[in-house]
C-alpha cells in the first residue's frame, strides 16, 4: 500500500517594512495568513510531480548529480526543480535512506475564479512546502524550522535570485514576525564559495533575524484586494535605479521606513495601537513618496483609498508588498465597525478577503 503525508503550508502578507528589507539589519514586520499550499509526498516507484493548479500532471522527474531533471520544459517547474534538489542534495550529505516519491501540490493562495494573484507568496509557500515535506519523510526527527527556512531560502535563491526571504519566513515559523533579511548578495556568494549544503545550512547567517510578535490586543485587521496583481520584480527594479541615480532620496526613503517600523515594533512590544498605527501611517508615507521619487506608481488609486477609509475609522492602512496593486491592510480599533469599513470599501471597487492569521508555519496535517 502507497503510504502518504501532506504539509499544509500559509501564505504571507507583509505589513511594513517593504523594499528597506532589501538592506542589511532594516526590520520587516510580515504575517503568515490562512490560505494555504498543500504538498502530498507518496511512497512510489514512478517520480512523477503533479501541480494541479497549473494543469500540470504526472510529470517524471529524477535526480541526476545533485539536480534534478523533468521529463517536461515548463518554466513554472523552476521552484519545485530547486525544491526538491537543494533538499535531496542535503538529505544526501547528511547520509539519509532515500526512497523513490511523488509529489502533489495544491495551492489555494489565488483567486479561484479569475486565477489573479492576490500576492500572498505562493513560490515562497510552494518551496517550503516541499522542503518540509521531503525533510519529515526522511529525517529521523522532526525537522528544525532553521533548516526548513535556510533550505527552502537557498533553492528561492538559487530560482529567482533576488529577494528578501520574508515570504519564506512567514510560511515557515507562521504567526507575524519581525524579521530581517539573509541578503539575497551574500546567499549567493555563501553559495559560490561552499557547495555544501550542510555547511551552509550550519553557518551563521550574519544579517538573518527572526522574532515572533503579537499585533497590539485593541486592534483588528482587514484585507482588501485591488484586483489587480502586481509585478514585484518590476517595481524593485525601479527602486534599484533609484537607488543608483538618486541616492539620497532613497537613503531619506529608507530612515523614514524604519522609524515607521520602529514605532510599529515598540507598538506591537509594548501592546499600544496608537504608537502601532502611527508607524502604519508613516510606513504609507514613505513608500508613497518612494514611489514618486521612483516615479513609478507604488501607491495606486485604490490602495490610496483603501487607507484612507481605515483613517476615517480611527485606525491606519497601507499597501502590502511592493504595492502597484495587490493587497492592502488596515487596521482599526476594536471597537469600531469592520462591515462599515469593508462597505466604504466595496463602493471604491476594493474586495474584501476573509483572511486571518494563522499562528502556525508549515506543517504535517494529522490524519483525523
Amino acid at each position: 500500500m502507497e503510504q502518504s503525508l501532506t504539509i499544509k503550508t500559509p501564505g504571507k502578507l507583509m505589513v511594513a517594512g517593504e523594499f528597506a528589507v532589501l538592506e542589511p539589519y532594516h526590520h520587516l514586520v510580515v504575517m503568515a495568513v490562512d490560505r494555504f499550499v498543500y504538498t502530498e509526498i507518496i511512497d512510489s516507484d514512478k517520480k512523477v510531480v503533479t501541480l494541479k493548479d497549473f494543469q500540470l500532471h504526472d510529470l517524471e522527474w529524477k535526480f541526476v548529480n545533485g539536480e534534478v531533471v523533468f521529463n517536461h520544459t515548463d518554466t513554472r517547474l523552476a521552484f519545485v526543480k530547486e525544491a526538491i534538489g537543494v533538499t535531496l542534495t542535503y538529505l544526501e550529505e547528511v547520509n539519509s535512506t532515500l526512497q523513490p516519491f511523488s509529489l502533489v501540490i495544491t495551492s489555494e493562495l489565488d483567486d479561484n475564479d479569475s486565477g489573479l494573484k492576490y500576492g500572498l507568496g505562493s513560490s515562497a509557500a510552494v518551496v517550503t512546502s516541499i522542503v518540509t515535506a521531503i525533510l519529515t519523510k526522511f529525517l529521523p526527527e522532526t525537522p528544525t524550522r532553521e533548516l526548513i527556512f535556510k533550505l527552502a531560502s537557498i533553492a528561492h535563491i538559487k530560482t529567482q535570485g533576488n529577494g528578501s526571504g520574508a515570504d519564506i519566513a512567514a510560511s515557515t515559523y507562521g504567526g507575524v514576525l519581525n524579521y530581517t533579511s539573509f541578503q539575497a548578495e551574500w546567499l549567493k556568494e555563501e553559495l559560490s564559495k561552499q557547495p555544501n549544503i550542510v555547511k551552509l545550512v550550519e553557518k551563521d547567517w550574519k544579517y538573518l533575524s527572526i522574532k515572533p510578535m503579537k499585533f497590539p490586543s485593541t486592534i483588528q485587521v482587514c484585507i482588501g484586494w485591488t484586483g489587480n496583481p502586481a509585478s514585484t520584480g518590476s517595481l524593485v527594479s525601479h527602486i534599484k535605479s533609484l537607488k543608483d541615480l538618486r541616492p539620497d532620496r532613497y537613503t531619506a526613503f529608507l530612515h523614514k521606513s524604519e522609524r515607521a517600523v520602529s514605532s510599529i515594533l515598540t507598538g506591537m512590544e509594548h501592546d499600544d495601537a496608537k504608537l502601532f498605527f502611527d508607524g502604519i501611517r508613516l510606513n504609507r508615507e514613505a513608500l508613497a513618496q518612494l514611489g514618486i521619487d521612483a516615479q513609478v506608481e507604488i501607491e495606486t488609486d485604490k490602495l490610496y483609498k483603501l487607507s484612507v477609509a481605515a483613517e476615517n475609522y480611527g485606525g491606519a492602512g497601507k499597501l502590502s508588498g511592493a504595492g502597484g496593486g495587490d493587497c492592502g491592510l488596515a487596521f482599526i480599533p476594536e471597537q469600531q465597525s469592520r462591515q462599515k469599513l469593508y462597505d466604504d470599501w466595496e463602493k471604491t471597487g476594493i474586495q474584501t478577503l476573509q483572511i486571518s492569521i494563522h499562528l502556525e508555519g508549515s506543517s504535517l496535517v494529522k490524519p483525523e
